[in-house]
């Protein structure tokens, strides 16, 4: 799993961060900062909520060398 984020359409929600604390960091005013890019298993769940509950549609998942997963869906 790898995660890529589109800061153009990050506004900072920090809804990424409250899913999954150990991948994502939202500093105050600021825009999403990936810790993980290649996060584990064990936090994948977590991973693919935040990206389905980000408000703006700003974070996408590809596994391995496929292509990103349309942001925002299952």
């Amino acid at each position: 799993m790898k995660v890529s984020v589109d800061v153009d359409l990050c506004q900072g929600h920090a809804v990424c961060q409250a899913e999954a604390p150990t991948v994502f960091a939202v500093p105050t005013r600021g825009h999403v900062e990936i810790l993980d890019a290649s996060p584990g298993s064990d936090v994948s769940a977590e991973v693919e909520n935040a990206v389905r509950y980000c408000p703006t549609q700003a974070l996408s998942l590809a596994d391995g060398g496929d292509a990103p997963s349309p942001k925002g869906t299952d």
